[in-house]
C-alpha cells in the first residue's frame, strides 16, 4: 500500500499514466482489437428525464461531460491563483502572462501560415497553442533538484494562464448555433449560483445540483459544455463558515477532492478515447500535409519561440525578471516543454474538426509527435544545462 501511495503522490505519476493509456490506445487501435476499441468508443449512452434527453456515444460523454469536470478544476485553480496564489500580483503574473501570450500567438501564426488558404483547415489554428500541464510538470519532476523551484512555479503559472486562454478561445471560436431557451436557463442557473455565493451558502450540494442544471443547459445551448465547469468554479466561495462558525475554503476543498480523480481517471480516460490513432490508415506523405505540419511545427517550434522570445523581451525591457536561481538555458528548456500540447491539443482538435477523420488521423498523430519531441528535447536541454552550471 505504501508503494501505491508514494506513486500516486509523485507529480510525475499523472504524466506517466497518460503515456501508458496513450500507448494502450495506440496498441488497441492498430491491432486485432481495433473493432472492440471502436465499439467501446461509440457505445451509446442515454439519460432521459421526461422530454429531456441526452444521448451520446461514450466518446462524447467523456469529451463533453468528464472534461467539464476537468475544466471545473482548472477554474478552481485559476481562481485560487488569482486571489491568493502565484497570479495574485502584477509582479508575479508579468513573466508567465507575457510568456503564455507568446506561446499562443506564435504557434497560431505558424499554423495559419501553413493553412491560411483552406477555410476548413483554418479551424484548427488553436490546436498548437495549448500546453498539457500534467505532462510538462511531470517531466520537470523527473529532473528533481536540477530545476529550481522558481522555474516550476513559472511553468505552473504559465500553464494555468494558458488554460485560461484555451477557455476564452473555446468560448469565442468553437461555439455553434445558439439556443435562446437554453441560454436563458443557463443564465438563470448562473444568477442562482451568484446569489448563493453572495449569501455565503456553505454547503456543497446546492452548488453541485445547480451546477448540473447549468451543464445540461449549456450542453443544449450550442456553447461547449466544458465552459459550464469554468463558470461554476468561479461561483464557488473561497471562504465560508460552517454551522459552528469555523472558517473553511469550499473552493480549496473541492479542488483537493477532485485533483486525483482528474489526474488519475478523467485525463487518462480522455487520452485513451482520443489518442487511438490508426497508424495503418496514414500514408507517410500525409504527415507532410499543411495541417499536420502546422500542428507539429506550431507545437515544437512555435511554443518554444513564443514562450522564450516573449520572456526574453519582457526580461530585457525590465517588465519582468529571470526566475530566481535559473539560467537562460534552463528557461529555454522549460519553453521547449510547453510544446507538450497532448490532452489539451487533442481536445481542441476534436472541437476544430468535429471529431471527423478528414485528415485520416494525421492531425492527431501530429499532436503526439510534436508533444513527444518537445518533451524529449526539453528534458535533455534541462538536464544538460544544469550539469554545465556545476
Amino acid at each position: 500500500m505504501k508503494v501505491i501511495e508514494d506513486f500516486i503522490h509523485k507529480e510525475s505519476s499523472a504524466g506517466i499514466l497518460l503515456i501508458l493509456t496513450t500507448l494502450l490506445a495506440l496498441f488497441l487501435q492498430n491491432s486485432f482489437f481495433s473493432d472492440l476499441y471502436n465499439s467501446f468508443l461509440h457505445t451509446h449512452v442515454e439519460i432521459r428525464f421526461g422530454d429531456l434527453q441526452i444521448a451520446k456515444p461514450l466518446l462524447l460523454w467523456v469529451n463533453d461531460g468528464l472534461m467539464a469536470i476537468f475544466f471545473f478544476l482548472v477554474g478552481l485553480e485559476v481562481k485560487r491563483e488569482v486571489l491568493e496564489g502565484h497570479l495574485s500580483s502584477l509582479g508575479q503574473i508579468a513573466l508567465p502572462g507575457i510568456a503564455a501570450l507568446g506561446g499562443m500567438v506564435v504557434p497560431a501564426l505558424i499554423y495559419i501560415a501553413f493553412n491560411g488558404s483552406d477555410s476548413f483547415a483554418l479551424n484548427g489554428w488553436a490546436i498548437p497553442t495549448a500546453t498539457d500541464i500534467a505532462f510538462a510538470l511531470g517531466i520537470l519532476s523527473l529532473l528533481g533538484n536540477r530545476v529550481p523551484v522558481s522555474l516550476k512555479i513559472f511553468l505552473m503559472a504559465l500553464a494555468i494562464i494558458d488554460d485560461l486562454g484555451a477557455i476564452i478561445i473555446i468560448a469565442l471560436f468553437y461555439t455553434s448555433e445558439l439556443s435562446t431557451v437554453s441560454i436563458a436557463v443557463a443564465s438563470a442557473a448562473l444568477a442562482v449560483l451568484f446569489v448563493m455565493n453572495r449569501m455565503k451558502v456553505a454547503r456543497k450540494a446546492p452548488y453541485i445540483l445547480v451546477g448540473i442544471v447549468l451543464w445540461v443547459s449549456v450542453l443544449k445551448s450550442g456553447v461547449h459544455a466544458t465552459l459550464a465547469g469554468v463558470a461554476l468554479a468561479f461561483m464557488i466561495p473561497m471562504v465560508s463558515k460552517d454551522k459552528e462558525g469555523n472558517t473553511f475554503s469550499m473552493a480549496k476543498e473541492m479542488e483537493h477532492d477532485l485533483h486525483y480523480w482528474v489526474a488519475f481517471f478523467i485525463l487518462p480516460l480522455f487520452a485513451f478515447v482520443n489518442a487511438g490513432v490508426d497508424l495503418r490508415s496514414i500514408e507517410p506523405k500525409e504527415m507532410l500535409g499543411t495541417v499536420p505540419m502546422g500542428i507539429m511545427l506550431g507545437l515544437f517550434l512555435g511554443k518554444q519561440l513564443g514562450v522564450f522570445g516573449f520572456s526574453w523581451l519582457a526580461i530585457k525591457t525590465g517588465l519582468a525578471k529571470l526566475p530566481k536561481d535559473s539560467s537562460w538555458m534552463q528557461l529555454y528548456g522549460v519553453a521547449v516543454l510547453t510544446g507538450i500540447g497532448f490532452t489539451m491539443s487533442l481536445f481542441v482538435d476534436s472541437l476544430a474538426f468535429n471529431d471527423t477523420q478528414v485528415y485520416h488521423f494525421a492531425d492527431k498523430l501530429a499532436i503526439l509527435l510534436g508533444s513527444f519531441l518537445s518533451g524529449i528535447v526539453g528534458y535533455l536541454i534541462l538536464k544538460i544545462s544544469k550539469s554545465s552550471t556545476k
